[in-house]
């Protein structure tokens, strides 16, 4: 297997590099579902996983994002990024696949402490190949076609990762209660071997010579965003979003699962669901983005977010009851909305303040600013569950008359509850920092509910047919993608000019 760059790369080799790209994304969208996520979460909880261990679970892929510092180095020094991207991402695998021995080795302490060292290692090695793929795939992909690209790679790699997720669930499930660590097993095993294939067609895609870079060190370039007052603004911004948003969510599965008693098959059909509202939205949060603005966008989808992390503390007040589960369905729909709004909105703002010609710098500082930052708060989030663990916040209603005195508890907060309400009183200061950040003409919530209720109707009319349905479902990729591509081209063109 040849992993050095190729000397030349015809049009014939970018097209077949592209399908190789569409089937890599596929498979390594059904090995992250087998692995990652809510499964990953049930596994450590199958093993008797505290909320320490829950919060280093989240934590441990945020914090590996720092690790693309000195991959930039790596990268640039060596300049066969093929090479580094497949050597990392199999080594990942192979990481992923050893996961299935750890249910027949030790005890709970030891298994625990296994997953966590592997779940860093694999972190950190995604971290790597995630650096040098960005850079080799910016370079080989042309133009044209760009966004059609995208839609379709997104599109399997969509569909893959919500079947992938349900089947996994069922999977464990549907095992007798003794041999659910082995379903998992089973599980990790499935994820390694497409992982491995992934591995394969990833080794097909070819990759030009890199060329040389001479503009610094990479320690000297990722100074400048901190020099710029603005960009400095929206820094702070996004690590306040990062631990609001990091606080409380990694341990939803937890809640839904402990303390609800749903079972993991059921907690994945609430994640596909968020996933369907996030793909249904975000090509109508992609065109109010081009016609308004960003911190408009924000300025609803925001406020959305956290109002669904608050309500989730009332579905089962003052305990589960028949209307629980259908309010969850909906507060997931919501929040997978609103968070296609706020991942995009995010995005490109900050390519909107990076000035032209320093980029990478100024992404890469909102990288690891968001990671550092985002890391910490589900260790805090872990540790203030633990000291809640035996604690509990009831409201009651009394009510006495001259027969008998009755005390109703109508609201019970637990270990849980507040990581939410605590989430959500944090969003307070998020939306602060956002009124920090300057980007351009103010736009009122009002204006951008109005287009989104156009946008939303507008989709809705065109889902007349299964066809039209999957149009509407995938074709965001094709905008978020052209626009992060055109305004590349501009600012190498205004490069130009000035030199």
């Amino acid at each position: 297997m040849a992993l050095r760059p190729d000397d030349n790369v015809s049009l014939d080799d970018v097209t077949r590099g592209q399908q190789a790209l569409v089937k890599d994304a596929a498979w390594a969208s059904l090995a992250g579902s087998l692995y990652g996520g809510v499964i990953l979460v049930g596994f450590a909880l199958a093993l008797g996983a505290g909320p320490m261990h829950i919060g280093l679970l989240a934590a441990i892929p945020l914090i590996a994002q720092a690790v693309q510092l000195p991959a930039i180095a790596l990268v640039e020094r060596v300049q066969q990024r093929r090479k580094i991207t497949v050597i990392a991402v199999t080594l990942a695998r192979t990481l992923i696949l050893s996961l299935a021995v750890l249910p027949f080795i030790g005890d709970a302490p030891v298994q625990l402490t296994w997953l966590l060292l592997a779940q860093f290692t694999i972190s950190a090695l995604g971290s790597v190949s995630a650096c040098s793929l960005n850079s080799w795939l910016h370079q080989l992909l042309p133009r044209e076609g760009l966004g059609a690209f995208f839609a379709r790679r997104l599109f399997w790699a969509t569909t893959i990762a919500c079947v992938g997720t349900l089947c996994a669930g069922l999977l464990v499930d549907h095992a007798p209660f003794e041999q659910q660590l082995h379903a998992y097993a089973v599980s990790f095993a499935g994820a390694g071997l497409a992982g491995y294939v992934s591995s394969w067609y990833l080794s097909r895609v070819p990759e030009p010579r890199m060329a040389s870079v001479s503009h610094g060190t990479v320690w000297s370039r990722l100074r400048l965003p901190f020099t710029d007052r603005n960009f400095r603004n929206f820094l702070v911004y996004m690590a306040s979003w990062n631990v609001a948003s990091s606080f409380a969510a990694p341990f939803l599965t937890v809640y839904l699962m402990r303390q609800l008693g749903y079972p993991l098959s059921t907690v994945t059909t609430l994640w596909v669901a968020s996933q369907v509202a996030n793909a249904l939205t975000l090509y109508a949060w992609g065109r109010i983005s081009d016609r308004l603005s960003n911190k408009g966008i924000l300025s609803v989808a925001m406020p959305a977010w956290f109002a669904c992390m608050l309500a989730l503390v009332f579905t089962a007040e003052p305990s589960r009851h028949a209307l629980t589960l259908p309010l969850l369905y909906l507060l997931h729909l919501v929040m997978g909305a609103s968070a296609g709004g706020i991942g995009l909105a995010n995005g490109n703002i900050g390519l909107k303040l990076a000035p032209q010609g320093q980029g990478t710098a100024y992404l890469a500082a909102i990288s690891l600013v968001g990671s550092v930052v985002g890391g910490l708060a589900p260790l805090a989030a872990g540790g203030l569950a633990q000291w809640l663990q035996d604690k509990q916040l009831s409201l009651v209603l009394h009510w006495a008359s001259s027969s008998r005195v009755n005390d109703v508890a109508f609201i019970d907060f637990t270990q849980w509850e507040f990581l939410f309400v605590v989430a959500a009183l944090f969003g307070l200061y998020v939306l602060h920092r956002l009124s920090k950040v300057q980007e351009g003409e103010h736009v009122s919530e009002r204006v951008v509910v109005q287009q989104f209720a156009l946008e939303a109707m507008r989709t809705v009319n065109n889902i007349s047919s299964v066809g039209g349905m999957l149009g509407s479902l995938f074709t965001f990729a094709r905008l978020f993608d052209r626009r992060l591509y055109t305004r590349t081209v501009y600012r190498r063109e205004g490069e130009a000019r000035q030199g």
